[in-house]
Order: structure tokens, then C-alpha cells, then sequence
């Protein structure tokens, strides 16, 4: 591949990978629309197209990190990815506020519903039943337990994911150190990789929290018009933290191959800016959900 020119930019050789992972996208969508149709062999084309999207998406992320190591990232591309990840955040915006909207207009403008069907799969609108929002009688999650200790521990992830920012544009990456840090090759100034280790941790220890509480939750998906907005809107930015600790896990490997530079880090940049939006996220939905939208409601346990 071809290096930097004396110019911003230059022409790289075309890449398969937008379009095999369009057609990869299409095979999983449609294995997911013959799946929930019931459709022969619907499940196995839902997991082949989801294995053939992963396998394209990994490999157009290696295909760009070659190209930043050899020197294609110039100052007018890295500008071009930088508009590309705002984008597509302002997008990850957009699929939020769709499950806000959804939260605000079961909460302002409740209606009594009822779970009928052989399986619990028909909803009925009760007629001049009086409507609360949650449902009259459903206990609902302790705002200030676990989800306050999980808004702690993201808004600490988004300062140590700073600090590694921070210490990645000023070079502090510093010598040997013993002990624990010493062990998994953490220098002893190397701000860095000490930033990028806090934030991962904390970012597996926010899923734990989150999934010891969905399996103790008082209530489950689908009961109630306030259960299914509250694990869509909440499981939703589950994913999304997950999806964060492992674009940061990928950094952190990349810092300990010596990829990252004070001049060219925009894959490290990237992380932390998805990673600033999930602490946002949640700062909404631990106010919106787990607050305003559950008040009044008696408390489990």
C-alpha cells in the first residue's frame, strides 16, 4: 500500500468492504425479519448473516488500521474520519431519542392495558380504566442503589478515558515499574495505559452491575407497556457500553503495539468520544427512567 504523498491526500486502491458489508447487513436483516416469521431456517440465516456482518466489520477496521501504520491517515483524511464519527453519533443520538420519545408518551399519556392470549402475546387497551404510569401496583428498581452506583462508576470510566486522552497528547508514557502495573508492562509514568485499564474495568464492572440487576428486576420484558420501554431504552445502552469496552479493549492493544502518537491517535479519539456519549446517555436515562419515570411507584425490595 502505497504511503503518504508531500500532499494531504492521495488515492487509495479501492476496498471491498463497504460493499460486502452492505450485502453482509441485508443477509442479516432478512435472516432476522424470516426468523421472527417463523420461517424455515430463519434462526441459522439470522446467525450466518450476523457472522458474515462481524467478520466484515473486523476486517475493514484492521484494512483501516493498516493504512493509518502506513502512513494514509493524513491530516485531510484523519479531518474526513472525524466527520465520519460525528455522524455517526448524531445518528446513535437519533436511535435514542426514539426510545425517550417512546418513555415520555407512556409516561405523559398512560393508558390500562392488559396481557390477554394464549400466549400473552395479544395487548388490550381496557376501557375507561383509570391509567398510571408505571402500572398501578408494579414495583419498580431503587434509583438510588444500583443505579446510582453505576452512574458513579461511568462517570469515573469518563474521567480516567480522559486522563489516558491527556496523557496520550502530551507523551506521558514513561519506564519499567514493579509491581501489578509492572506485570501487564505498564510503565511507570505510562498515563496512557494506566487510563485505558481503569476505563475498561470499569466499563465491565457497569455490565455486571447491569445484568445483576436485570435478574433481579420485579418485573420482565413485555408485561407492561413501562417494562418494554424500560429494558429497550436501558438494555439498548447495555449494549452500547459493551460495544464501547471493546472499541477501548482494541485501543489498549494498539497502545501496547506503539500505533498511537501525540500527532495521530484518531482511533483512540474515536473511542473516547463514543465513550463520553454513553456516559451521557446514561445520565439521561438514570434521570428520565430510573428517577422521574419511576416515581411514585412502590420500591422492590
Amino acid at each position: 500500500m502505497a504511503g503518504a504523498k508531500n500532499h494531504d491526500f492521495h488515492i487509495l486502491p479501492p476496498s471491498p468492504w463497504p460493499m460486502l458489508t452492505s450485502l453482509a447487513a441485508l443477509w442479516l436483516a432478512t435472516g432476522g425479519l424470516m426468523w421472527m416469521k417463523d420461517a424455515n431456517h430463519g434462526m441459522w440465516v439470522f446467525l450466518s448473516g450476523l457472522a458474515a456482518t462481524l467478520f466484515c466489520m473486523a476486517s475493514w477496521w484492521v484494512a483501516v488500521v493498516r493504512e493509518a501504520k502506513a502512513g494514509d491517515h493524513t491530516p485531510v483524511v484523519q479531518l474526513h474520519l472525524r466527520y465520519g464519527m460525528i455522524l455517526f453519533i448524531a445518528s446513535e443520538v437519533m436511535f435514542f431519542v426514539g426510545w425517550f420519545w417512546a418513555w415520555f408518551d407512556f409516561a405523559l399519556f398512560p393508558v390500562a392495558l392488559q396481557v390477554s392470549g394464549e400466549h400473552a402475546s395479544v395487548v388490550e387497551v381496557v376501557q375507561n380504566a383509570v391509567a398510571t404510569f408505571p402500572p398501578k401496583g408494579m414495583e419498580v428498581l431503587n434509583a438510588f442503589e444500583l443505579p446510582l452506583l453505576n452512574t458513579f462508576i461511568l462517570l469515573l470510566s469518563g474521567t480516567t478515558v480522559t486522563w489516558a486522552h491527556h496523557g496520550l497528547i502530551h507523551n506521558q508514557r514513561g519506564g519499567a515499574m514493579k509491581g501489578l502495573w509492572g506485570a501487564i508492562g505498564v510503565g511507570e509514568n505510562d498515563v496512557v495505559k494506566k487510563g485505558l485499564w481503569l476505563t475498561i474495568i470499569l466499563g465491565l464492572i457497569f455490565s455486571c452491575i447491569q445484568a445483576y440487576e436485570y435478574a433481579h428486576a420485579p418485573f420482565v420484558f413485555g408485561k407492561s407497556n413501562y417494562s418494554s420501554a424500560f429494558y429497550m431504552a436501558t438494555g439498548f445502552h447495555g449494549f452500547h457500553v459493551i460495544v464501547g469496552t471493546i472499541f477501548l479493549m482494541v485501543c489498549l492493544l494498539r497502545a501496547y503495539q506503539g500505533d498511537f502518537t501525540p500527532r495521530q491517535h484518531f482511533g483512540f479519539e474515536a473511542a473516547a468520544w463514543y465513550w463520553h456519549f454513553v456516559d451521557v446517555v446514561w445520565l439521561f436515562l438514570f434521570v428520565v427512567v430510573y428517577v422521574w419515570g419511576s416515581a411514585g411507584a412502590p420500591v422492590h425490595g
